[in-house]
């Protein structure tokens, strides 16, 4: 394994799974020598008219994307990429809405041979420059405005202060100064300069394809590094366990630049053959006219959108397969939907650095998830590490090894580079607390380092930091609790330094510094002191369980 230990500056491009471990992989018919662009190629040999993608709005006609329609537009935009100087190694950075251009570029990025990095449009400038400066990222795709925010004028102002980037591109509404996507992309062909046939691309399957952030919830926040063969060995599993094929429409509501739809959005129907859908703007009365209408099949997402969509839904009949993946799935809600559908509500367990890691199956109870959050397939191994007697009290620590895995992980910050099979023989520390279920799986029990978020986590530690820089704040700690939504949300408990601040007055303040409005607190907790234990450290449980009251 090539790697760059404790480094400012890391190439991405630069690591890449030992000769060993891809042979052992490939071995055990884990790894192969497809890449997703492999399938993409296939798919339009043999079902050039058929759908792939299709892409709906809030309002208006949807855009219906055949098989040989999605391959050419891959290979036009990637034309458009090597336009701009990106190649092999490079990182482009694509922060997009749900699009079906935004799956085409991503591929468009891959096929290039360059190294992509999908970001949430959820992310906001400050959060967004630290990503940009670690990735060297010589090209961004954004979009304009979108849900009240203008991206355009954010990377602009951005821009002075990132040496290695070299051109902004944005959908829509520009700030000055951009490549306009529409008329760089869609509307000029650069196919005869920059030929690039996805038959004959140079993207290899274990090169880093994908580079995407966790939110740093116990410390630093850091760069996952992922294959093509990683991205693969996470989706398979389910494509083979459900016999996902070519009749199945897959829809999942969570952003196409988060792993978990990358895993749905574009992994699925490339491996399957079958077709995705993708909503641009979230409502649960669209989508719910959107499973209706389109015949959508299989329906994944976190207990909020499977919720959502449940309760304003009259016609759900077309659905097979329901996985609720992102987060702990509520009882409640396993009831509910088998009582309304008929349909047995699946569990799953993954995150960033391994999707869908573990997944009930289809020969399970009706109720198994309200128990079990799954059992790993052949791609993991979990560890269940305890210290003492593991009981309810005591839950084990989460570790898991396989071809699921990321292959390296990097700080965003200091860039120290961690290679995952140079460290404990492979094993990875997830940091989640689980029980065995009894039935070969596990079940979530708590979070080791009570992290705080659902779909998406709140990077505590950055936020404790930057609210320790307010003159009326001499102590704090950032703790879950649940909102009127059910919702696990930041409070911010603190320790005033003369006269006591306000909720409004802290988030004000952070608006002020840039940081992104889901990871700031939503409640405010006064108090004369933290608890900590004897080495310092404070105890968030306790505080936790003061919330509950």
């Amino acid at each position: 394994m090539k790697t760059r230990e404790d480094v400012q500056v890391w190439l991405p491009g630069a690591i890449r799974p030992a000769d060993a471990v891809i042979d052992g992989y490939r071995r055990l018919g884990l790894w192969h020598d497809e890449h997703l662009l492999t399938h993409l190629e296939r798919h339009r040999r043999q079902r050039p008219n058929a759908t792939a993608l299709i892409g709906f709005h809030a309002e208006g006609p949807a855009d219906v994307v055949s098989w040989s329609r999605y391959a050419a537009e891959v290979e036009k935009y990637a034309a458009a990429l090597r336009a701009l100087g990106v190649g092999p190694g490079q990182v482009v950075a694509v922060q997009m809405p749900n699009r079906w251009e935004t799956a085409a570029l991503m591929l468009a990025v891959m096929h290039t041979g360059a190294i992509l990095a999908p970001l949430v449009t959820a992310i906001r400038g400050r959060e967004l420059e630290k990503m940009l400066v670690q990735l060297r990222a010589t090209v961004v795709v954004t979009v304009g405005e979108w849900a009240g925010f203008d991206h355009a004028s954010s990377l602009a102002e951005l821009a002075g202060r990132l040496p290695d980037l070299r051109h902004r591109v944005v959908l829509g509404s520009k700030s000055g100064g951009e490549i306009d996507f529409d008329a760089h992309f869609r509307n000029t062909d650069w196919t005869a300069d920059h030929p690039s046939p996805l038959a004959h691309s140079v993207a290899d399957p274990d090169n880093v394809a994908v580079v995407l952030f966790t939110s740093g919830t116990t410390g630093e926040p850091k760069a996952v590094l992922h294959t093509a063969s990683t991205l693969q060995a996470g989706a398979a599993p389910v494509v083979n366990e459900e016999k996902l094929g070519t009749g199945d429409v897959s829809y999942n509501p969570h952003n196409l630049t988060h792993i978990f739809g990358i895993t749905t959005g574009l992994a699925f129907p490339l491996l399957s053959g079958g077709s995705a859908v993708l909503l641009d703007t979230w409502s649960p009365a669209r989508a719910a006219e959107i499973i209706r209408d389109a015949r959508v099949t299989v329906f994944s997402g976190a207990a909020v959108f499977l919720d959502a969509v449940a309760k304003v839904a009259d016609d759900l009949s077309s659905l097979r397969l329901l996985c609720c993946a992102a987060a702990p799935v509520p009882p409640k809600l396993v009831r509910e939907i088998h009582a309304k559908l008929g349909v047995p509500l699946r569990a799953g367990w993954g995150m960033t650095e391994v999707p869908l890691g573990t997944f009930t199956r289809a020969g399970d109870p009706v109720d198994h998830a309200t128990i079990s959050d799954g059992r790993p397939p052949a791609t993991l191994e979990l560890d269940l590490r305890v210290e003492g007697t593991l009981s309810k009290e005591n839950p084990a620590r989460l570790y898991v090894r396989g071809a699921a895995l990321c292959i390296a992980l990097v700080g965003r910050d200091t860039g120290t580079v961690h290679v995952l099979a140079d460290h404990d023989n492979g094993w990875f520390d997830t940091g989640d607390l689980v029980l065995p279920d009894g039935h070969g799986g596990i079940r979530l029990a708590g979070r080791a380092a009570d992290r705080v978020g659902g779909i998406l986590m709140v990077p505590v530690a950055d936020v404790e930091a930057q609210l320790l820089e307010h003159p009326a704040v001499a102590d704090v700690a950032i703790v879950g609790y649940e909102d009127e939504h059910g919702h696990d949300a930041p409070c911010a408990v603190v320790v005033p330094a003369g006269e006591p601040p306000t909720l409004a007055g802290l988030r004000t303040y952070l608006d002020g510094v840039g940081m992104t409005e889901f990871y700031q607190p939503t409640r405010l907790e006064l108090v004369p002191m933290l608890p900590r234990t004897v080495s310092g450290k404070v105890l968030k449980r306790e505080l936790r369980d003061r919330l509950k009251r």
